[in-house]
């Protein structure tokens, strides 16, 4: 008989950007979650990052609503109990909420069982350290090479507990609305909870918030997660926006650590916007450290315009979170994000938070009492293209000349009005071809040229 496969996931391309993420019970399955959460055990146990309570070390586990993430919550759990960790499980929570509770619990460890905004039949596994802050790279190296490691097992009394924690989504949004400089009255809110881990604690937090509140997409079955709906799939939450004349929607995404917008007409607000509104709004309190906003390479064109001509300075960093916040970690910054939603208010939250800048987004609309249209007008974006090529490889889309040279015909064709960014996805298995322009129909033109070039040479 075979072995039981662990996962196609191999040694050495375990973590991406964002954790462990692949096809749950294909790439991300049962055997693969335990190794690794034993894995992880060692690794922290042995570094001295396991403090004392009363000599054991913890950690937290929490989930999106994905179907899937019952079974690798188990296998999760099973994997640190065997290993001496007692788990507080907080179930089906938002990806900045498990990392708040990580530290608000004074936990060692947090563990998400979470593929934010990829499609259902997906899953992933995140690693948070104490402090619910990201797992440093050569953490994550030393956990991949130690996984079916043979080791001695702790029994009887040395095995760890496991118990629900039930009171995390109270605490969770308490924190939040410690937050709000003002109170959301007198604005009707939409929020698309994408059937995920913010269907509740979303919709809750605006409504305590002081808004008036119109749910959609907030009844989570395990399956229904990002299903047309959510931040990535707008069209469902402009139409409810303009059916009840809303002030403004938000949508979250599976995992709740991004937040899009729109406002009152219907218009997408979405993270560059985040960032300029955000930003004006705390240098004007004084809270805006060192007057810089930290984006990265995909933030729109128009986005650093407007923060030059604001007198705000951005630091540039490549795609993904875990950059954006080491580069506010070593400048001392406390605002940072992608055009994703994805935004990150280092005075609260140790990512991104979907609720979190939802809240801060309308305390800005309430308090300034200008419509969330006239705040993000400040951004003049120009018109962006992104295309994903798949089943090409990837490891050579900064190397090849021909698609070099392509690159450099395309940059000289749109001069100072535009430029190219051709980058491999750190969570899914695709090449992106960004190109912004003067006009669409040249965004759209370079954009599906390269495109074609990618697939030829790196097909």
């Amino acid at each position: 008989m075979e072995a039981p496969t662990k996962g196609s996931l191999t040694v050495g391309r375990l973590f991406g950007t964002d954790g462990v993420r692949g096809l749950a019970n294909a790439d991300i399955t049962a055997e693969l979650a335990l190794d690794l959460a034993v894995a992880a055990a060692h690794v922290l146990g042995d570094a001295g990052a396991f403090g004392t309570h009363e000599g054991r070390p913890v950690a937290v586990v929490g989930r999106d609503t994905r179907a899937s993430g019952e079974f690798l919550e188990a296998a999760v759990v099973a994997g640190l109990a065997s290993a001496g960790v007692d788990v507080w499980r907080v179930g089906a929570l938002p990806t900045p909420a498990i990392a708040f509770l990580t530290a608000e619990l004074d936990a060692d460890l947090g563990v998400i069982l979470s593929a934010s905004h990829n499609p259902m039949p997906d899953n992933g596994i995140k690693l948070l350290a104490r402090g619910g802050h990201k797992l440093a790279d050569d953490i994550e190296d030393a956990i991949e090479k130690r996984m079916n490691e043979e080791w001695t097992r702790p029994t009887g009394a040395s095995v760890g507990r496991v118990s629900d924690h039930a009171e995390g989504a109270e605490l969770y949004m308490a924190h939040l609305l410690s937050s709000v400089p003002y109170s959301l009255a007198g604005l009707t809110v939409v929020v698309d909870g994408a059937n995920g881990a913010a269907s509740y604690v979303g919709p809750e937090a605006l409504r305590r918030a002081g808004a008036t509140v119109v749910e959609i997409h907030t009844s989570p079955d395990g399956l229904n997660i990002n299903d047309n709906c959510g931040s990535t799939h707008l069209g469902d939450l402009v139409s409810a926006v303009r059916q009840h004349g809303a002030d403004a929607g938000v949508a979250f995404d599976g995992d709740a650590d991004r937040c899009l917008a729109v406002d009152a007409s219907g218009s997408i607000v979405d993270g560059d916007h985040a960032l300029a509104i955000l930003g004006l709004a705390m240098r004007e309190r004084g809270a805006l450290a060192h007057d810089t906003v930290v984006a990265t390479v995909m933030a729109n064109l128009g986005f650093q315009l407007a923060a030059q001509a604001a007198g705000l300075t951005v630091v540039e960093t490549a795609v993904g979170d875990r950059y954006i916040l080491e580069a506010m970690r070593v400048g001392g910054f406390v605002l940072g994000g992608e055009q994703s939603g994805h935004v990150i208010l280092a005075e609260h939250a140790t990512t991104g938070d979907g609720v979190l800048t939802a809240l801060h987004l309308l305390a800005r609309v309430a308090q300034s009492g200008r419509s969330l249209a006239d705040l993000a007008s400040v951004v003049q974006k120009l018109p962006q293209v992104l295309l994903n090529v798949r089943d090409v490889d990837r490891s050579r889309v900064t190397s090849d000349p021909v698609l070099l040279a392509a690159v450099v015909d395309a940059e000289g064709e749109l001069g100072r009005t535009g430029r190219v960014l051709l980058r491999s996805s750190g969570t899914e298995p695709v090449v992106r071809v960004m190109v912004e322009a003067s006009t669409p129909e040249q965004a759209e033109e370079v954009a599906q040229r390269l495109a074609a070039v990618v697939k030829s040479t790196l097909g």
